[in-house]
């Protein structure tokens, strides 16, 4: 066994995490659950949406006969909605094969399932000896090997690859799989940070290179930050006999398969669809994705109860909006106009 298997595996089972919901059980719907859960997000805010999950879907078979807006409703908020989508899939293709497939080949065929997902799914599983190579892992392994190379590169990711793998020995057992790969998810985390690191409570300072070297601030170089570009979105919340209009976006696509309100290129198309009928505009406010910052413009209209406003989707009661799957924006503009209507309700009741 390698001495950094050994190191770690020691470490993590007097330092690392323990007593996480994912954790009390190695049964692959709840790993992989957990794993495409925290792709992207925070400990602290999955462990609230994988419980209410699973209290939903408690196994594959559950999740695979789901209505989708039922998945996206419970994934309302934790943004990454193709993660949601493609967990859908992947159940529906998992129950019929019978049950997961056992291999890390056998798992990146699933869809949403990448190599270092799959050899993390694999590890806690059933104990397959091979390594995982997270956003966290790249860190501590570049700065123990004092790597100064740009990370997104082929080549370097290759060879990060190559030296993660060597670091794990063939005949691991299952136990020291599930220590060793949670080891190297909190050593990143909780240790080998991306800001100022805690070099002294690293198991692993003695072999750092970077540590040695002084380098462990400087390394891994930094990404190149490019300007986001920005975009300009009006949003029509259109409230007509309590109920507000509602229209389900493409599967594929930004927010896909969620529920939105009525979208427009500004407020000038706003105004003509509305004609006469008042609007009151809500405060704007930007929305950052990975790629690109959103200028969220919102504005409200209480239609007259005669006729139809001029729209194309569904109506739900504010309270029944809520329970949909909606983007996180979406939410919030909602949530501001309950409590609106319900603040009007309380003044006209006085």
């Amino acid at each position: 066994m390698s001495a950094v298997f050994q190191q770690l595996v020691a470490w993590q089972r007097q330092h690392g995490r323990r007593g996480l919901p994912w954790q009390q059980s190695a049964d692959p719907y709840r790993v992989w659950l957990s794993e495409i859960m925290l792709q992207q997000t925070q400990v602290a805010t999955v462990i609230g949406y994988y419980e209410r999950f699973l209290a939903a879907f408690p196994d594959v078979e559950a999740l695979a006969v789901a209505p989708a807006d039922a998945v996206l409703a419970l994934w309302s908020g934790l943004g990454y909605y193709a993660r949601a989508r493609n967990l859908h899939r992947a159940a529906q293709q998992v129950v019929a094969l019978g049950g997961f497939p056992r291999t890390p080949e056998g798992l990146q065929a699933l869809p949403g399932i990448g190599p270092s997902t799959a050899h993390a799914i694999a590890a806690f599983s059933w104990g397959a000896p091979v390594a995982i190579l997270d956003g966290n892992v790249k860190r501590w392994l570049a700065r123990w090997l004092a790597l100064d190379a740009d990370l997104s590169q082929k080549r370097v990711h290759e060879q990060l690859w190559q030296q993660a793998q060597a670091l794990v020995p063939a005949d691991a057992s299952h136990a020291e799989m599930v220590a060793y790969t949670q080891a190297c998810m909190d050593l990143g985390n909780l240790r080998c940070t991306r800001r100022q690191p805690r070099c002294d409570d690293c198991p692993l300072q003695s072999s750092c290179a970077a540590h040695a070297q002084g380098l462990q601030q400087q390394l891994p170089r930094p990404k190149v930050r490019k300007t986001q570009p920005e975009r300009a979105v009006a949003l029509w919340v259109c409230l007509w006999r309590d109920q507000v209009c509602l229209q389900q976006r493409p599967m594929q696509g930004l927010w896909g398969g969620l529920w939105c309100l009525p979208e427009y290129a500004g407020d000038d198309e706003i105004a003509v669809l509305s004609g006469a009928v008042p609007r009151q505009h809500l405060p704007a406010f930007t929305h950052v994705f990975t790629h690109f910052r959103l200028q969220i413009s919102p504005c409200l209209s209480v239609w007259p109860e005669a006729a139809p406003p001029p729209l194309d989707g569904r109506w739900f009661t504010l309270p029944d909006a809520l329970q949909l799957g909606l983007p996180q924006p979406i939410r919030k503009i909602l949530q501001a106009t309950a409590a609106m209507q319900q603040d009007f309700r309380l003044q006209s009741e006085a």
